[in-house]
């Protein structure tokens, strides 16, 4: 006759040839081995299982109970995340590469996969030759319409500040983090911060980007561009005024020019901003005036 001990032995022993060491038992299991075990122990019967004799030569191994939480992390596992798409860059100039890249953007697969990005490829503008290269965060609504980035309201402003600095927008790399517009339910003109999935799934295009141009500068408009570039998060408060790298390449983090549209009567954002692009011109051994020094009367 099988006995129900003789059939749990069987089981523990076919899960311990195949590797496994441990098994989650709920609170009616723990209480029916506990109950068998006071029964193997005494020899006393009771319903429905037979009792063995103590002095019998083959004992089971002992089981440990484990809560679930307490599991290896090797007998929980995910699979395998799918291999990147390859970018494959072609042509001799920067322009032609850049043309390249532009080409594959268009069906990124990471970007269309995530469903929460609009159609329409906002790619970037400017001189694939530029010293200096500029990172937003994504296009908005006048982007998309014109398929080109920094044409709204904030992209005036930005054209004011490169105005300031002495430079025309055609002397720049003008580009975003992500490369279409975040889409929200019912969407006319609203617009909307990337998120992380989108940054993360747009990053490679980016980095090709910054490979292909070799600016001498980059300046990191914004927190998303800031946290997607550096990798990690932090406010632009507490990362502008201070100098960091990307790639080798050195990078400024200051305010969005949409920051400046939304405090128009702040003194105080507009100098953090102009402090952080003069440092920038510096670091480039661009010239500066005295005028230009003098935009902002000295801190008292």
């Amino acid at each position: 006759m099988i006995r129900p001990v003789d059939s749990l032995l069987e089981y523990l022993s076919a899960q311990q040839a195949r590797g496994i060491s441990h098994l989650h038992l709920d609170p009616d299991a723990r209480s029916g081995l506990r109950a068998l075990s006071e029964r193997l122990r005494t020899g006393k019967p009771g319903t429905g299982v037979p009792a063995v004799v103590a002095t019998a030569s083959v004992r089971p191994p002992p089981v440990r109970v484990l809560q679930l939480d307490e599991l290896a992390p090797q007998e929980v596992t995910s699979p395998p995340p799918l291999p990147a798409p390859q970018l494959l860059i072609e042509g001799a100039s920067r322009a032609e590469k850049l043309a390249s890249l532009q080409r594959q953007a268009d069906a990124w697969p990471p970007a269309r996969a995530l469903g929460s990005l609009r159609e329409v490829l906002v790619f970037a503008t400017g001189n694939p030759e530029a010293r200096l290269m500029f990172i937003g965060d994504a296009p908005g609504y006048e982007e998309e319409k014109k398929r080109l980035p920094f044409v709204g309201p904030a992209g005036q402003q930005l054209d004011k500040i490169l105005t300031a600095m002495g430079v025309a927008r055609s002397d720049v790399y003008l580009s975003n983090i992500v490369k279409f517009r975040p889409a929200t339910a019912r969407q006319t003109t609203n617009n909307r911060p990337p998120s992380t999935a989108e940054i993360a799934a747009c990053l490679p295009l980016l980095h090709q980007e910054i490979a292909i141009v070799r600016p001498q500068c980059i300046i990191a408009l914004g927190g998303s561009a800031a946290d997607g570039l550096l990798g990690r998060g932090g406010d632009v408060a507490a990362l502008r005024g201070a100098w960091h790298e990307h790639a080798g390449v050195p990078l400024r983090v200051t305010y969005h020019p949409s920051q400046l549209l939304l405090a128009a009567h702040d003194t105080q954002v507009r100098r953090l901003v102009w402090e952080d692009l003069l440092a920038v011109m510096e670091r480039c051994g661009m010239p500066i005036s005295d005028k230009q020094r003098g935009f902002f009367p000295p801190k008292p």
